[in-house]
């Protein structure tokens, strides 16, 4: 399916947050491979810096807090500096420890995820949006989960977080569509990531008592963000689209 996209995302600039490990590392590799430049974002400059260095001259790795405005700005502005666009954008960037009770949750703890999780999409739609309007268009994609969408025990900082980035991805749709944006989110489902085992270490709740091979890969994701970018994802523009659906997996093309 990747190859089949690379006419659309030849020369097209991708700028990832999150890219380190997990789906964000996956989407780097797998924007690659059709063709895009990418720009990884992570905290972690030797992780991301290896990732860029194994794709080659396409991909830059810029450290980045998506918590801090300014950093995302900077690096927005570093990727067009670079690649003379951006085209997509991938808010992937996300955490969920410590996971804890309500009752029992760390109030600073609690406003650090929202801090990377939500404010940290906003600050990427913040930074991005008037690079795309500017030049005609570009799309958004929001890493979403089943969590924006329904209580999880002992995740009400993801919860929350996960269902604001979702109104944030529908808001800038409604901001952005006639000035050629596409947002969309996507809800992936249980992912084999670290995230997963930290949910594990937790005990609490039916997710933390999956088995690992109950979760995807997260190439899927990854080939599922690509098929995003093109013409034939135009449908679900505004809306989130689940990889749980057989359907839309068929579509993609995974099995």
């Amino acid at each position: 399916m990747v190859e089949n996209l690379k006419t659309g995302l030849e020369g097209k600039a991708v700028l990832i947050t999150g890219a380190s490990r997990g789906i964000g590392a996956a989407a780097a590799r797998a924007f690659a491979e059709a063709g895009a430049r990418v720009a990884l974002l992570a905290r972690s400059r030797s992780e991301i810096g290896e990732i860029a260095g194994e794709i080659g001259e396409a991909a830059i790795a810029i450290p980045c807090d998506v918590s801090r405005y300014w950093e995302v700005e900077a690096a927005v502005a570093q990727t067009v500096e670079t690649f003379g666009s951006l085209d997509v954008l991938i808010g992937n960037a996300g955490v969920i420890e410590p996971i804890a009770h309500l009752a029992e949750a760390d109030p600073e703890e609690w406003g650090r995820v929202i801090d990377i999780n939500l404010k940290g999409v906003f600050h990427g739609m913040r930074a991005a949006m008037p690079v795309m309007l500017g030049q005609g268009g570009g799309t958004i994609l929001t890493v979403s989960s089943g969590a924006a969408h329904g209580p999880v025990e002992a995740w009400s900082h993801y919860c929350a977080s996960k269902a604001g980035a979702a109104m944030l991805t529908r808001c800038a749709d409604k901001e952005g569509r006639d000035g050629g944006v596409r947002a969309m989110g996507l809800s992936p489902g249980t992912v084999a990531t670290e995230m997963q085992r930290e949910i594990k270490a937790s005990g609490i709740n039916p997710v933390s008592q999956l088995d690992w091979s109950d979760h995807i890969p997260a190439e899927w994701p990854a080939k599922a963000l690509v098929w995003m970018c093109s013409a034939d994802a135009d449908g679900y523009v505004g809306e989130e689209i689940s990889l749980r659906d057989e359907g839309v997996r068929a579509r993609i093309g995974l099995v």
